[in-house]
Order: structure tokens, then sequence, then C-alpha cells
């Protein structure tokens, strides 16, 4: 019987000649990520539960300071101060104040064919290079993190044939709240989301981590694509060979497949309070908003900012809109920078920030108050993710948030006074 992609990696990380969904697999990692969201809970766990404490291999660990960037309490700063001294200890590859995680493993770690572990759910962004990306929790990853191994279930796989191109005006991030909206929040539970076809072959790599990366709001264990030209470029550009290139047998079996013609997709928004509750942007029109952001690990990267720069030069952010603007890594921001896209930012009114989590964490920056409206490019709209639970959080591409932070509500691009650009 033929293997589909998550199939064929995760019989590699068991030294298997197969796996087949249902199957429970004993499996070696690649990797295994860790950010200030919960590292010190793992860290006690180490400390304070086993017996005989070790790390199986502290090269294949990489420690991540991106939530609360810096502190934002006294609380925070203990927390982030065990997982520094932790990693100064034992030698693990720590970054801080240098961007989001998942971007940061994208631009340094991640390579195809790998199997990783992410003590954050949408590690599942890694399947743009190809690579089994997941998220787990403390416990999981501490047991990952002593022994070097770790046990799967073989997902399901759902197939999502791409067609033809998307028109001027729409963003991958359109394409997996459509996909998102098609399928329901609960569509790919415990199932790998795999993308090909020629569709596929016209996005660039920061649209493919835009629709992995939220592939996990659909449920999904993992998200993953074929590995072409252009991934392979990303790589050999950063140094980085990969592990392994798969593809989906011709007959290996899917739960289900779907076909999605990029040409008929249109502006989305994702309205309060689940990232399911998907309608076209042009049914959100009109709605007044108090803060817009344009950041995160899904839409985060210099494209997505150069997006939001060629709409504001020569306009003004609304008066009475915050809009924060979070380069997503260092290295977004210092390319941002030299393009001019920052002073952009800036004289138009926006707020840029360092590069971490911000606002799509909603713990550090830009929390909004009782009743406000937020329309964001983070991961999540749940009630309470940005601050209070009465505010309500729009989720919507770099180009429609931008739009509505110049007309202070919610519109889309096309619609701004004189064209979209």
């Amino acid at each position: 019987m033929g293997m589909t992609i998550a199939e064929k990696i995760i019989a590699a990380a068991a030294g298997v000649p197969e796996a087949h969904a249902g199957e429970i697999h004993t499996v070696e990692l690649d990797r295994m990520m860790s950010n200030d969201g919960t590292t010190h809970l793992t860290i006690d766990m180490y400390n304070q539960k086993l017996k005989h404490p070790r790390i199986a291999d502290v090269s294949k660990l990489v420690w991540i300071v991106d939530h609360n960037v810096p502190a934002d309490s006294v609380k925070t700063a203990a927390s982030q101060k065990k997982m520094r001294d932790f990693a100064r200890e034992h030698g693990i590859a720590f970054w801080e104040g240098k961007g989001v995680c998942h971007q940061i493993m994208m631009e340094h770690y991640v390579r195809p064919g790998e199997l990783i572990f992410g003590a954050d759910s949408h590690t599942c962004a890694y399947g743009a290079l190809g690579a089994f990306g997941t998220g787990v929790g403390c416990t999981d990853y501490l047991y990952a993190m002593v022994t070097g191994k770790s046990w799967l279930m073989v997902p399901e796989t759902l197939r999502f044939h791409l067609t033809g191109r998307l028109r001027e005006g729409v963003y991958a991030r359109d394409v997996i709240l459509t996909i998102i909206g098609r399928i329901g929040a609960n569509g790919a539970n415990y199932k790998a989301m795999e993308f090909v076809g020629e569709g596929l072959k016209s996005l660039t790599l920061g649209d493919r981590i835009a629709i992995c990366n939220l592939c996990v709001e659909a449920g999904a264990k993992t998200a993953l694509m074929e590995v072409d030209s252009v991934a392979l470029e990303y790589l050999k550009a950063r140094g980085r060979e990969p592990k392994a290139l798969y593809a989906s047998d011709p007959d290996a079996v899917f739960a289900a497949e779907y076909t999605v013609d990029l040409g008929e997709i249109e502006p989305i928004v994702a309205k309060p309070h689940f990232v399911d509750n998907v309608v076209p942007a042009r049914e959100a029109y009109g709605v007044k908003i108090d803060e817009a952001f344009l950041g995160s690990c899904n839409n985060g990267r210099l494209e997505d900012l150069r997006v939001g720069a060629a709409l504001l030069k020569g306009r003004k952010v609304a008066p009475h809109v915050r809009f924060l603007v979070v380069p997503a890594s260092q290295e977004v921001y210092r390319d941002a920078m030299e393009e001019g896209l920052l002073d952009v930012f800036m004289e138009a009114g926006a707020i840029v920030m360092n590069a971490n989590c911000s606002v799509c964490w909603g713990s550090c920056q830009g929390v909004i108050g009782d009743g406000e409206v937020l329309i964001s490019t983070g991961t999540r709209n749940f009630k309470g993710r940005a601050g209070s639970p009465s505010g309500q959080v729009y989720l919507a591409s770099a180009a429609t948030v931008t739009a509505s932070a110049i007309a202070g509500e919610i519109t889309t691009a096309d619609r701004l006074s004189g064209g979209a650009l």
C-alpha cells in the first residue's frame, strides 16, 4: 500500500518500512523547540519530578523567548530567567529578542523530511518546508527532551489540490481562512493537511508558511506541502540541505480530497469569536475598529510588511485607530528597515514594535479594552485572546488589516480612495 507524506516521515523516524494511518509508532525526533509560554513548567518538571534527569541530545533542542518580549512583569521576568539560566547551564541553543519562534525555526533550522516537536500549537507551520511539525504539551516535550523519542499515532491525511492563481488583492491568508471555514474548526482533527497541485507552485514560501501555520485552527495534527524549487531555493540561500524529500504515492489512501481554485478566493475575515466563523470581507464592511495589528508567525514576514507599506504610503492611519506593526523576526525587521518600510509605517502614524508575538499573544502589547474591536493578522480570535473578554477580534490578511487601519473601519484595499495602490 502506498504512503502519504506524513506516513513516510513517520516511517523513517520510526525506522520501519511502512507506516499507515491509525498505527502507533515510537519515533526518533529531529528537533524540539520550546518557547517562554511553557518552558518554565518543563524545567520545573525536569528538576522536581525526574529521578535521573538528563537530556538525550542537546543539539536537537532550540529554546526561544518570544511571547512576552521584553518581560512585562516580575513573574514573567522570573520565568524567562529560569529558562535563560537552564539553557546556559545545559548548552541549549537559545534565542531571545530575535523574533517569533516559528519564524526563527524556519529561518535557521527546519529541513524537509524532519519530524519536529514544538511546545506551541502552530508548529505545523514547518510543513511549508516539507517537515512534519506538531505542537505538544509540557509533559510530552519533557519526555522527548530526556529520551530523544516519543510516540505518534499516524494521522489520516486530508489532501488539498490547489489550482489556479490568486487574484490581485487576495492573499494566502484568505486561502487558509476559506479552507477553515469550509471544513470547520474540527474538520481536520488529528489529521494531516497535505497541499499539492499547480496552484501551490504559484505561492511564495511566505504564502506557504501562512497556510500551514493556521491548519491547527482546523484541528490538524500537522500540515505538509510537497517540496519544490521554491522551497529548495529558500534552503539553499540559507545553507541547508533537505533531510529527505517525500511525495505521496499514487496509491496512497486519503481520508478526503478537496479541490481549491485559488482564482475563486476573495478577501476573507474571521468574525468573533472563532477562526472558522468566516465570511467574505465585504460582509463585515463598516465595522468600526479601535486597533489593527500586522504581525505574528502567520503574517509578520517581509512580504506582508511590503503589502502594508504599499497601501499606507501617502496615507495616514485613522486618528482613532492604534495600528501596531510587528515584524516576525529581527531579520525581517532589518530588511524592512533597509527597504524604508518602517519609515512609511511611522510616517503614517503606525507604531512599530520589536520582533515578538505581541498582539497575537495578547498579554504584553496592544491589549484591547472593554468593548474594543481589533482587526488582526494574528492566529486566533477567541474571546479574551487579545485582552478584555468583551473585546472583539476579527482576523484578516495584511492588506485588509492595513486598509481597515486607514479607513477606521473594516474594509478592503480595493475600496480605499484612489484604488489599492
